[in-house]
């Protein structure tokens, strides 16, 4: 066998939708289908966007990928609620739990009012800055 190895700095969408699609399908195979459906939580103001929440559900978990508010409508609870409405949606889809990672001190401290504990770390991870690992698990009623 005659290997080779390159290595870029952009990635192809042929190569993204190769390595994406056997990185699924070992997945699919291993664990079974993730099931996995794109999550957005989209926070208005007076009909203006001043945030929103994007993420995805997949095997029975809920991944925050990112949550923003516009700096002028922060301490308002839209945050959480933006949280919470996720949640509410991806209870509605089966999962049980949800996770994040955070190098934000107060996203982190709005995280923990929401339910969030934090299950590993990484320090100094960027400027001394610590990247956090948090999650949630949910009460889902038994039928």
């Amino acid at each position: 066998m005659n290997v080779t190895i390159e290595v870029a700095d952009w990635i192809d969408e042929d190569f993204a939708a190769d390595v994406s699609g056997g990185l699924a399908s070992f997945n699919a195979e291993a664990l079974g289908p993730s099931r996995q459906l794109d999550l957005a939580v989209s926070v208005f103001a007076d009909d203006e966007l001043v945030g929103g929440l994007a993420g995805f559900t997949a095997w029975d978990w809920l991944f925050v990928k990112w949550l923003w508010i516009r700096e002028d409508a922060r301490g308002q609870g839209l945050a959480a609620r933006a949280v919470e409405a996720a949640e509410r949606e991806a209870v509605k889809r089966g999962c049980r739990a949800a996770w994040l990672d955070t190098l934000n001190p107060d996203a982190k401290r709005l995280y923990e009012r929401c339910g969030f504990v934090v299950f590993g770390q990484l320090p100094d991870f960027f400027a001394g800055s610590t990247r956090f690992f948090m999650q949630k698990r949910f009460e889902v009623a038994s039928t």
